[in-house]
């Protein structure tokens, strides 16, 4: 009998802003790490999420939206999707299929020339009806005609199986990268403070969600209850009474959002304390991005 060949390798996730890039990544691993709204640049952070079979393991990469750098934020999370386009063993570029706007013309170019086996996933295919794939899925067939498309629903989870036959199907020959009792590079510290920013998203509007950064300032994990007490970073002062609400109330909301997730994700009963801090600069401060792990 012939011995069962490992299979391993690094998936990394592109595409612009609110194409679907997480809610792929976590249908992929049939488990949310990735924080998920409708807003665009919901994603700072490359995050990576691991998939362990007996004889296969796939590191998939979430990455932020691709954009044009307004502040040293985003050149930190523009640089983070650069690494993407050259440590993959595979290429998965995320396409909104009802997006008029196009690719990232440098992003486009940097596609085009790379070796790296290369899938175009043409998400939300499912409300664009059947002309309107048939027009994406030619144009992108003519743009990358080295590269296999596939139509996906990742929110439906449609045609994510077979996705996931095509991935394997690539993923080389390889001892695991990580242990297999893992399912990500990044520390609890991290997820939580990704689920007090994902509840920011949805209760915020306009510039807010854009100019808060949460950071955990404590987290102690005892057998029966997990502390965590998060300071929530705004830019003004008119911001941090908008965070607040009257009489503490929207601050609340969202600390009791994020609390049941916490609870769901860490397994634990958790004691959630949040507090809201001024820091007018915190975007373009490298020193600041450095401790947030935004920039080398």
């Amino acid at each position: 009998m012939s011995e069962v060949k490992h299979r391993a390798g690094f998936v990394n996730i592109i595409g612009n802003p609110n194409a679907g890039k997480s809610t792929l990544m976590n249908a992929l691993l049939g488990e949310k790490l990735s924080i998920v709204t409708p807003k665009a640049q919901t994603t700072r952070h490359r995050i990576m999420g691991i998939m362990n079979g007996d004889d296969y393991q796939i590191v998939y990469s979430d990455t932020p939206g691709v954009l044009d750098p307004k502040y040293k934020l985003h050149e930190g999370m523009m640089k983070s999707v650069g690494t993407a386009l050259t440590d993959a063993d595979l290429i998965l570029l995320v396409i909104d299929s009802s997006d008029k706007i196009g690719l990232h013309s440098g992003t486009l170019e940097k596609i085009r020339k790379t070796k790296i086996p290369v899938f175009v996933i043409l998400n939300k295919y499912d409300l664009v009806g059947n002309e309107g794939i048939q027009l994406v899925f030619e144009k992108w067939t003519t743009e990358l005609p080295q590269a296999k498309v596939f139509p996906v629903s990742a929110l439906e989870k449609i045609h994510t199986k077979e996705l996931f036959d095509q991935i394997m199907r690539v993923i080389p020959e390889s001892p695991p990268y990580f242990p297999k009792d893992e399912v990500s590079d990044r520390s609890m510290r991290f997820f939580v403070s990704e689920i007090i920013r994902e509840k920011i998203f949805m209760n915020y509007d306009k510039e807010i969600p854009y100019s808060c950064e949460v950071y955990i300032e404590e987290y102690i994990d005892e057998p029966e209850l997990v502390t965590i007490s998060a300071i929530i970073n705004a830019e003004r002062e008119s911001q941090k009474r908008i965070i607040i609400g009257h009489q503490g109330s929207a601050l609340k909301r969202v600390g009791t959002q994020a609390r049941k997730d916490m609870e769901s994700f860490i397994g634990k009963k958790v004691m959630l304390k949040t507090f809201v801090k001024v820091d007018d600069n915190w975007r373009n401060d490298e020193r600041k991005l450095k401790n947030l792990g935004y920039l080398d």
